[in-house]
């Protein structure tokens, strides 16, 4: 049994709202967000499975923690990559559960974290990149992991992507925190055509040091890649090898990984 705790923490430090519990606590918070706010998740258990919502317009994500967990709340242009409904108004509903053993059991998208930040903040699955177009927040790895699928266009959120601002040796990892077991891949390549270029050719390396190539073509529907079952920790997406077609904009709307934990 793990103790919960949600806060609400201002940009001073002081707790606006706060409540525990055992392997549930829930938390509404009547308070307009401000700049610096954050959102905390403590429990006196780590390395466990734990479901949270971190605001009621974003919905649950099934995550593993081995830390506690701070959410720095978006604003300015780190807000753009969000619905407009997140994190809006006075009154919020936050909850967090530890999760299910047929949850834990259960094939899924092992990527899926709605939740994920920027910075590594011992919440896993975690995107991270060795580029993003200009730093912007609408080209971050996060976006994709965060479940929403629109590819047709580019920029302000539902469009946000991994933009790799031309790098031709451009890399983005998902970590997963704990070993996992996998044997498909879906990609859902950015499709603003004519504005983006895509992918020919690309690259899956996994944490136990083994590759797979593979070939692409021009789609806004998903591309499934299979392969034999994979003990691993993490998955890298590389050696993106863009069309012949003018543009030099290919990117990426949305990675999705298949398995179980082990």
């Amino acid at each position: 049994m793990a103790i919960l705790s949600l806060k609400v923490i201002d940009k001073c430090g002081n707790t606006v709202c706060v409540n525990s519990g055992e392997d549930f606590a829930d938390l509404v918070c009547m308070h307009t967000y401000q700049e610096g706010d954050r959102i905390t998740l403590e429990t006196s258990e780590k390395n466990i499975y734990i479901v949270w919502q971190v605001d009621d317009a974003m919905g649950p994500a099934f995550v593993y923690i081995t830390d506690n967990v701070s959410y720095q709340i978006p604003f300015g242009e780190k807000r753009v990559c969000y619905s407009p409904k997140v994190f809006s108004g006075s009154s919020h509903y936050l909850y967090a559960r530890t999760a299910r053993q047929d949850e834990v059991e259960a094939y899924r998208n092992l990527a899926l974290n709605p939740a994920d930040q920027h910075d590594d903040t011992g919440c896993f699955p975690h995107a991270s990149a060795n580029v993003e177009t200009r730093g912007e927040s609408v080209f971050a790895a996060r976006n994709a992991i965060d479940g929403v699928l629109a590819n047709r266009s580019h920029g302000s959120w539902p469009y946000g992507s991994w933009g790799i601002n031309r790098q031709e040796d451009a890399v983005m990892k998902v970590d997963f925190g704990r070993k996992v077991k996998t044997d498909r891949v879906v990609l859902y390549t950015r499709s603003d055509f004519p504005h983006d270029n895509w992918w020919v050719r690309v690259t899956l390396r996994f944490s136990d040091g083994t590759s797979r190539e593979f070939a692409l073509e021009k789609s806004s529907t998903g591309h499934e890649l299979t392969f034999e079952e994979k003990e691993i920790t993490w998955i890298e997406l590389g050696n993106l090898i863009k069309s012949e077609d003018p543009s030099p904009f290919p990117a990426l709307t949305q990675i999705e990984v298949y398995g179980k934990n082990v």
